[in-house]
Parts: structure tokens; sequence; C-alpha cells
């Protein structure tokens, strides 16, 4: 069997694999054993087919369908840049799976969930599909399929109105990435074809190629939640179920970054200024995200814009690509692309384990704000470790996976930095200090949240202290991964390579090794080393613990005869002055109490960081648009008469257009 079979013979399985939950004789708990059972095996077929084109076992292969459109037909390629896709989609979508069996284990006889798990297995069979995609027709198709099996997926509570205010933003970015790609397509005949061009045979000098290039900027960035197009990602991934959540950040945000990669690679050696772009757009994203992330109350909000700044930092490695490609650089051509890729698989795991993590959180004490959280590392301590995994992870400290890829992206920015004419040099120079700042800022921002959750006193009553075996499972998988690729860095070097070969073929004999050009040996071995000094700390603290006798004394109580849980500070403080810093991007929102009596009552306070790009710009401009076109839309009056006039009208005026031209 090829790739290509084997990788169709996947996407089978993984649509299959909703099915027995829905079956109305089958409890909920037994169809999302089998479910998770059809997609593990749906799973190890496409590991399997992106494993053999990776490790250059067996040609991809193509196929086409004989099923005719208007536009074409639909065609099918697995090539190294799908099956690289391939491995964060199976990973993250096995431990999800698994993840569901434990996750609603209070609800044994809720229906929608089952609904749930279906949705889930169309949406993953959708993406299967949608990276196999060979010809524009067969792309737009399975596009529209992802796009609807998520977004009915994310609106299980849909009589909730922030649920249903989200589902229709996620729908609206949607359908505005699919009419980007209808332009993008018609710009480019060779992309509409048949099949795709070949990687490198398109001209990327001209006007033509200029509007092809923002057109999939705008289309595909609209998908992976580049900023300021990112309007839609914040309330779709806080109100979606924790696993629909996991999805939408680690895999489906990638598919925009996939018609990226995708796109490029039509293209021979590109101008300078579109990886100044790149870099441009891509430290927005990562310094606004971090920032929005840090002002955030609601613990998958937060996730969410840090779901943006991950996706900055991954179209900064590949402005640092595109960079070095433009300038003949090849060391930083490699360690950009290197940087790229690989921090996409890192986000997808570490990204992955977080949103589940909140899940348990969130279904243990039944709110998403973090304010109202503490002491829950008591009631939950695997979930505490894995969270805290996750946390270390993304903000890019070792030895886990995201300090692998940020490394790679430093060393990229550095090296072009000394060997890069002026320009490019600039550009590079500026994004160093960026991205730093973007790690400090992400290092204080998961200090709060898991500061606040896990540690200090319960502000709330605790969960029972049960974490269910699959939830668990599922977590431990993506944490032992982002601790492989931490500890192991070199072992992704070998699917990496053949990627960025294939994304450009014509300097396939002169790309530097990556292994050698970034030291991953030594990386390694430090990381080990590190890792296994956490180890010998962790025992050597809790032995510690058990030989000391426990014993009860007062503390220093700073005057307080009695301090409780509301003494303690939130995460809205622990946050306060870094938003008061950056309060001309945030535009906090304070509603302060009146003190201004000599008695005050009771009082409360509130502080909100707001979407600025959709509150503060989008909404107010299609308001005052609505009420521009108040007197137009009085034409649509449901009358016939008044319609076959307006026909008439349009007739003669276009009749008196065709006398003078």
């Amino acid at each position: 069997m090829s790739p290509l079979e084997l990788a169709l013979v996947a996407a089978l399985f993984c649509l299959l694999s909703g099915v027995p939950a829905l079956w109305p004789r089958v409890p909920l708990f037994t169809g999302r054993r089998i479910s998770g059972c059809f997609m593990a095996v749906g799973a190890a077929a496409g590991l399997g087919a992106a494993l053999r084109v990776l490790l250059k076992e067996g040609p991809g292969g193509a196929y086409a369908l004989a099923w005719h459109f208007p536009m074409g037909e639909l065609a099918f390629r697995l090539d190294p840049l799908s099956a690289f896709f391939f491995i964060p989609l199976f990973i993250v979508a096995t431990c999800i799976s698994l993840y569901g069996c434990g996750y609603c284990s209070t609800t044994p006889d809720n229906r929608g969930e089952s609904l749930v798990t279906f949705y889930f297995g169309v949406a993953v069979a959708a993406i299967v599909m949608l990276l196999l995609a060979a010809n524009g027709i067969t792309l737009l198709f399975f596009w529209e399929a992802m796009a609807l099996g998520t977004f009915l997926a994310m609106c299980l509570e849909h009589d909730k109105p922030e649920v249903g205010r989200a589902g229709l933003h996620y729908l609206v970015a949607s359908h505005g990435t699919t009419i980007s790609l209808f332009v993008l397509f018609a710009l480019s005949p060779a992309m509409g074809g048949p099949l795709f061009p070949p990687p490198g045979s398109l001209d990327p000098s001209g006007a033509g190629a200029t509007a092809i290039l923002l057109v999939a900027l705008l289309g595909f960035g609209i998908k992976a939640g580049i900023m300021p197009l990112h309007v839609w990602l914040p309330g779709a991934h806080a109100n979606a179920p924790s696993n629909i959540s996991a999805l939408m950040s680690g895999i489906v945000l990638k598919l925009g970054i996939y018609g990226l990669f995708r796109v490029l690679s039509f293209f021979g050696q590109p101008p300078l200024w579109w990886g100044a772009l790149f870099l441009c757009l891509g430290i927005v994203s990562a310094v606004a995200g971090v920032l929005f992330a840090i002002g955030q109350h609601d613990i998958k909000r937060l996730l969410a814009y840090h779901s943006i700044e991950n996706i900055g930092i991954i179209v900064m490695a590949m402005g640092v690509a595109l960079c070095g490609l433009a300038t003949g650089n090849r060391v930083l051509f490699v360690l950009g692309q290197a940087a790229a890729l690989l921090h996409v698989v890192n986000h997808a795991l570490f990204k992955s384990l977080l949103f589940l993590g909140a899940g348990i959180v969130v279904h243990g004490t039944g709110t998403r704000a973090i304010d109202r959280m503490g002491g829950l590392a008591r009631a939950l301590p695997i979930t505490s470790a894995a969270f805290l995994t996750g946390s270390v992870a993304i903000c890019g400290l070792p030895p886990l996976n995201g300090f692998v890829s940020e490394f790679l992206l430093y060393l990229g920015m550095f090296t072009g930095f000394a060997t890069s004419p002026g320009s490019s040099a600039a550009f590079l120079a500026l994004a160093v200090p960026a991205l730093a700042l973007t790690g400090g800022l992400a290092l204080a921002c998961f200090v709060k949240v898991y500061g606040t959750v896990f540690l200090g006193l319960p502000r709330s009553p605790l969960p029972p202290r049960h974490e269910h075996p699959a939830a668990t499972g599922a977590m431990g998988i993506l944490a032992a991964c982002c601790l492989l690729i931490g500890v192991l860095p070199f072992s992704a070097t070998r699917i990496l390579e053949p990627v960025i070969a294939a994304l450009f073929p014509q300097r396939d004999a002169l790309l530097p090794s990556i292994q050698t050009t970034a030291g991953l040996v030594g990386l390694s071995i430090g990381a080990a080393i590190l890792f296994l000094l956490i180890c010998l700390l962790a025992v050597f603290y809790i032995n510690r613990l058990k030989a000391k006798p426990l014993e009860e004394t007062g503390t220093w109580d700073c005057g307080y005869a009695a301090p409780s849980a509301a003494m303690e500070y939130t995460a809205s403080s622990f946050a306060g002055m870094l938003v008061g810093i950056f309060a001309a991007i945030l535009r906090p929102e304070r509603h302060e109490p009146a003190t201004d009596k000599l008695f005050p009552g009771p009082e409360r306070f509130e502080s909100h960081v707001p979407e600025v790009v959709l509150d503060k710009g989008i909404l107010p401009f299609l308001g005052a648009v609505d009420r521009r076109l108040a007197l137009i839309r009085r034409l649509q009056n449901g009358q016939l008469n008044s319609y076959i006039l307006y026909i008439f009208v349009a007739l003669i005026a276009v009749l008196s257009l065709s006398y003078f031209y």
C-alpha cells in the first residue's frame, strides 16, 4: 500500500471515529472508547504514511478522483510538506480523542457530547484531505468541510449568547478566508489548474506576484490568527469545549501556516521585502498577543491570546527564512525554516496540553475566571504537573521543546545580523529584542496563571480529588513529547530537512545540515543534564519533606488575626503593573468604586481588557456603515412590484450606458 493510500485510509478511519458515539443503543462511554480506537488506527496509518515519505522509504504518490466540478476535479498528493503536518495532526487528534473518554465523565447521558465526538471526527478527516489537496478546487472543498465541522463542534452550547456570538465570528472569518482563496486562485491560473505548480516555478517579481502574496496573507492570515486578522480567535477558543479548543489552537490555526508555506513554495527567490513584511507581522502578533494575554481574567481566553503570540513567532521565523532566501544566505534560510517548522509541532503539542489541562480545571471548578481559582494543585496534582510542563514549554525554557525552536530562531537572527546586508540586518536586529520581550512577558504571564490557579489558598471549594486516567494519560503523552523534543532535538532534524529540501528543491544540494549548524548534539547533552538535575532536586525535596515531622505554629500575619484567601494576590493584581505600562496598547477599562463618602457602603471594582481591534475598531466601523445604509435598506420592502421596477430601471440604465460606450 502506497503512502497516499495509507493517508486516505487514515482519513476514512477518522471520519468513522465519531459514528459509534452517535449510535443510540451504545452508552456514551462505550461509544467514545470505540471512537478512540478508530482514531488511534487512523492516526497509526497516517503517521506511517508520513514517516515513509519523510524518511524516503517510498514516494508519496498522486491520485485524481474522477468527480468533475465546474472548476476542475478532485486531486490528491502526499508530499513532504503534507506529511510533516500529519505528525502534529495525528498526535494531537489521538490525545484529544483519548482525553474525551474522561473529559465529561460526570455527564454519561449527555447526547450532545456524542455530537461533539462526531463533529470532531469529521473535522479531523477534512483536515487530512485538505493537507492532501493537490489543486485549488480540492483545497476549497475540504477547507469548507473543515470549517463547518469545527464550527458545529465548537457551538455545542449554542443557546448561550457568547457561544453563538463566537461561532458567528468564526464562521464569518472562515468564509472570509474562502473568498480570499477564490481570489488567490483567480489571480494565478497555475494555482487554480489541474495541479498546483511545482516548487520554485513561479516568478516572484511583478505586480501579479505581489497581489498573490498579499491575498494569501489575508486569507491564510485570518485562519492562522495573525494580528490584526485574529478577531475571531479569542472568543472561539474561549467558548468552545476544551478538547475542541485544543484542536483549534493546536491544529486548525496551523492550516493557515500550511497555506502560507504552500504558496511561498511556488515562487523562486523572493524579494527582500517579503521577508521584512513577515518579520514585521510576526513581531506585531508575538508582542501584542502576549500583552493581551497578560490582561485576561479568563484562563481559556488567555491561552487563546498565547496562540496569537506563538503564531507570531512562527511568522517571524518564516520571515528570517525569506530574508535568507532573498540574500542567498543558506545558513539563515535553513535556520529560519527549521525554527518555523519545528515551532509548528512544538506549539501544537504544548498548547494542546495547556488547553486540555485548562479543561479539567474549568470542569472541576465550574468557572473560567482565574481570580476565583486557587490551590488546585492539592485536588488535581497530575493536571498541575502537566500544566506546569506546558507552561515551561510555552515560555521557551529548557529542557523542553519550546526552547529548541526559539533557540534556532535566535541563532538564525544573530547569524543573519552578522552576515546579511544592511537592510536585512536592520530588520533582524529589530526582531531579536522583540522575541526576547515576548519570552519575558510570556514567563510573567504563566507565573501569574500557575501561581494563581494551582498554588496558594483556594478561593472557592476545591473539586473532588479525582482525575480520570484517560484525560491524564492524554496529557502525559503530550508532556512526554514536549520533553522528548527538548532533550533529543537532533531527532527532529531528520524529518525537517526533507521538508525544507522539497519546498525549495533548487537549493537541495547546497543546504547545510541543521544539526551541524545549530550544534544540536551539545544542546541535547545540556538539556539532558539539566533534566537529571531537576529530577534529583525533586527527589531530594520530596524525601526531605517526608523525613521532616509536621509542625503547626503561628506565622507573622502582618497584623491580621485571621488571614484568608481574599487577602491573596489575584491574577488581576499580579498583572496590574504590566497592564498599566502597556495601557496605550491594551486600553484597559476600569470601573472603580466611589469612595467619596465618609462612610461608603458596599462597592465593587472591575477591570477588563477588551479586544481592541474588534471592539474598538471593526464593530464601531460596521455599526457606522450600518447606520449610513439604513435608507438603502428601505428598498428591500418585500413587494414584488417594487422589485420588478428595480429591474426595469437597472435595464434602462444599462441600455443607456451602452449607447455611450
